[in-house]
């Protein structure tokens, strides 16, 4: 089994254990039997850090059953690779030349050395900000629910928010909170920093470090760190001013709130379309114009090696300064006075015609199966579904089996990523040495 079959196959047995505990009676809040559609598409959603659901998970699911998806959730932020290396790590077991392979695909390494080290971090990184999450969030729900279930609920929104899962217990998710300051930042900063990388988290802890021991030295910050944070921190801010402008006139949405709220809304909007799933506004009352921005918000996505999905923010970078190296007349891609390799370049047109293809097929599918449901809304489902993220205009539990079958495969490859995928179906890319004559082509 080649390291992207191991990677692709790893997420199926996770899916099919969760699948199988919330079927049982005891994760339901009834005590009956689980419909098989429910859970599968709940343990699928839950592994893919998506959010998507066709049933309340605070209503229809019992203690047992949330704290399966909590642990799901987990498990598929965390990855596959990453959560099976720690394990074998505690047994004292050592791992293969094939193991390292995987982590380094499932990681996206340059290199093999280290991946235990980078194993650990990635770990203790996970705790310190999920139990910090915790503490804040405890502040906002043990004044209205008290300690027992306001700690279950800061808990289970802590692990959420890291994992970029978007599950929530409320069957409105954070609507109600909309006003609070602590709980909107306190969940932005787990979902962007869950979102950003570990790589980045890690540059950042080590050269705050080095400040504080005064090391006088200078920190070379990596490329992958210079990218991921300016066209995070730019999206975000584009995002917000977006959001505010197309919806301030929305009496569904934030018109009737006050400005500081209308910001916090348009903030958070802006936020969780980045692969989080949350919303403080109801999605399906935004304008045609509000969804058409989430969606484009949704497929852009996180960053890479962090718990988000999407295209992520590398790719674009990578393609819009294509285009600026075209209109420049230039030969070579520039990013901070760094050459970008054709490889990079060439996977990074892979990763949208693929991820591009991808979306448009679903769509099409979704139409024919279900064709009562606006165009738009449709898109909007498989765009969330295909980013991880978990947005919904609210039909997502309405769709035919067929449908929820599709959107289930949508949210597999968009967790798994499409090249990793047809890298397992079709086998790993080989190197060749043979080299054709170069011809031009007439394009654009």
């Amino acid at each position: 089994m080649t390291a992207s079959q191991k990677i692709c196959f790893g997420f199926v047995a996770v899916i099919t254990v969760g699948t199988f505990l919330l079927m049982m009676p005891f994760s339901t809040a009834t005590g009956t039997w689980n419909s098989p559609i429910v859970a599968f598409f709940t343990a699928t959603s839950a592994v893919c850090v998506t959010g998507l659901a066709v049933a309340d998970t605070g209503t229809y699911f019992s203690f047992w059953g949330q704290l399966f998806i909590m642990l799901l959730a987990q498990v598929g932020g965390l990855g596959y690779m990453t959560f099976t290396t720690f394990l074998i790590m505690l047994t004292g077991r050592r791992f293969d030349l094939r193991h390292k392979i995987a982590i380094q695909q499932a990681l996206d390494r340059r290199q093999m050395e280290g991946s235990g080290n980078i194993i650990r971090s990635i770990i203790a990184v996970t705790l310190f900000f999920e139990i910090t999450g915790i503490f804040l969030l405890l502040i906002v729900f043990v004044p209205d629910f008290g300690w027992d279930k306001g700690m279950w609920l800061a808990i289970f929104h802590s692990v959420s928010a890291w994992n970029n899962a978007g599950f929530s217990l409320f069957s409105n998710s954070l609507v109600d909170y909309n006003y609070s300051a602590l709980l909107v930042f306190t969940i932005s900063g787990l979902v962007i920093f869950g979102g950003i990388g570990y790589q980045v988290i890690l540059e950042i802890f080590f050269g705050l470090r080095d400040r504080l021991r005064r090391k006088q030295r200078n920190i070379v910050l990596s490329l992958d760190y210079k990218v991921a944070v300016s066209t995070s921190i730019f999206f975000l801010f584009l995002g917000t001013l977006a959001f505010f402008l197309v919806e301030v006139r929305n009496t569904e949405t934030i018109r009737n709130l006050s400005l500081r709220s209308q910001f916090l809304a348009a903030w958070f909007q802006s936020m969780t379309t980045r692969t989080a799933g949350f919303n403080s506004i109801d999605i399906g009352a935004m304008t045609n114009a509000g969804l058409f921005i989430t969606i484009a918000f949704m497929f852009v996505g996180a960053s890479p090696g962090g718990t988000g999905g999407g295209m992520k923010t590398t790719t674009i970078r990578v393609l819009t300064s294509c285009t600026k190296s075209i209109l420049q007349g230039k030969q070579e891609v520039l990013l901070y006075e760094r050459r970008i390799a054709v490889s990079l370049i060439l996977k990074a047109v892979g990763v949208v015609v693929g991820s591009v293809t991808a979306v448009i097929i679903c769509t099409i599918l979704i139409s024919i199966t279900d064709p009562t449901f606006d165009f738009i809304q449709i898109l909007f489902e498989v765009v969330s579904a295909y980013a991880t993220v978990g947005l919904s205009t609210g039909i997502t539990g309405d769709f035919s089996i067929w449908g929820k079958l599709i959107l289930i495969l949508t949210m597999y490859m968009g967790r798994v990523g499409v090249l990793l995928l047809m890298s397992a179906v079709l086998g790993d890319p080989k190197p060749t040495n043979i080299h054709y004559p170069e011809e031009n082509l007439l394009v654009g």
